[in-house]
């Protein structure tokens, strides 16, 4: 049950919410990560599957700089009673919905197969949250694969939805799909340094990308198709998000004609909006000379590389052999950096493509997190 002084703050935030306003930090204090701005009910159209409960959550979070910023995400609840400890607690890194506000996910009916996905990890007994991101839905533009950023805001929600719901635990793990697994390989690198008051306990990942820095530096005019499946709706998020970033780069400078209104557009449109706006445009269309001088390949190794070293807590990755997306041999590379740096990780490939291999993984994702939270 919530306490009382719980009970005040959740009915002004919910009035302030229907008043269109959000419920200010107190007067002169830098608010906390995971400060509670707002709390709502989720209507059904935006819940998953197994979900008692279904909330939106405003939270207070930081960019990687970290300069505060407020984020979204989502809490569901599984339904009956909390077990004696609390509702262990999956923090979902979600796969790439687009940079701009409309596309966030708490703002979205989810596609069925992340629906039916975290309502597996509902019918485990966990309660599920997620954040948005920042950018997405909140101040500034989503830094797409800005792994620290995302991996901050990750924490943070589950710092946000235990102030929320006192019926969850401080036991937590983090699972991410594409993007989300980028994220979640950010977020198991510094959650128990960012959350000590938090019960980290390990990471789930699949169809996570990996070693891009040494791949996108090879792009410039004339790039060839390589047959991959979204490409250049990937590299026109990246490259949005970087000239955010990094305005000193000037990114708009490596850009074509065609290319700086594709990365414009990248700013306001969704996935499915953008990859049919780029369909028939290559990477060699939208780059006026090369990404890879030495200024541009050390920018997108410090915006977008994965940690290879300093890890506390085991992983879990799996992988996609026909994966057209994220394909096999940069995960290969990942998992042999990783694993040379002492990183206890469990790295499983399966025969299918990237949206297939988080439900083929299930069968062994399943035992590994309950092992890691304890049931």
């Amino acid at each position: 049950m919530r306490g009382t002084g719980w009970r005040l703050r959740a009915l002004a935030c919910i009035g302030a919410v229907a008043a269109g306003l959000v419920v200010p930090a107190t007067a002169g204090a830098q608010p906390a990560p995971g400060e509670v701005v707002a709390v709502e009910s989720l209507p059904g159209a935006l819940s998953v599957p197994g979900a008692a409960t279904a909330e939106r959550l405003t939270f207070h979070t930081q960019w990687r700089s970290g300069a505060e910023t407020t984020a979204s995400g989502v809490l569901y609840l599984p339904p009956g009673q909390a077990p004696a400890g609390g509702w262990p607690v999956v923090s979902w890194a979600h796969g790439t919905v687009g940079i701009g506000d409309d596309c966030a996910p708490s703002r979205n009916p989810r596609s069925d197969r992340d629906r039916s996905y975290l309502g597996h990890w509902l019918s485990q007994g966990y309660a599920v949250v997620a954040s948005d991101y920042p950018g997405l839905g909140g101040d500034g533009l989503h830094t797409y694969l800005d792994g620290p950023s995302a991996a901050n805001s990750i924490v943070d929600v589950v710092r946000a939805a235990r102030a929320a719901e006192p019926s969850l635990s401080n036991r937590w793990i983090v699972i991410g799909q594409s993007q989300g697994g980028h994220a979640a390989l950010h977020t198991a690198r510094l959650a128990t340094t960012r959350a000590p008051e938090l019960d980290f306990r390990g990471m789930i990942a699949t169809g996570a990308p990996s070693n891009l820095e040494t791949v996108f530096p090879f792009g410039g005019p004339g790039f060839p198709d390589l047959g991959l499946d979204g490409t250049t709706v990937f590299l026109s998020y990246v490259l949005a998000g970087l000239r955010v970033a990094r305005p000193d780069l000037d990114v708009n400078s490596y850009l074509t004609p065609v290319g700086r209104d594709v990365v414009d557009d990248a700013e306001r449109l969704c996935y499915a909006d953008l990859g049919d706006r780029v369909r028939g445009i290559g990477v060699g269309e939208i780059l006026a000379r090369p990404l890879g001088n030495d200024r541009m390949r050390a920018a997108l190794a410090d915006y977008m590389g994965v940690p290879t070293r300093g890890y506390d807590r085991p992983l879990f990755l799996g992988q996609g052999l026909r994966d057209q997306v994220v394909p096999a041999p940069l995960s290969f590379k990942l998992v042999a950096d990783l694993w040379s740096g002492g990183t206890n990780v469990d790295y499983r490939t399966y025969p299918n493509g990237h949206s297939e291999t988080m439900f083929d993984a299930l069968p062994a994702t399943t035992p590994f997190a309950a092992t890691l939270l304890g049931r």
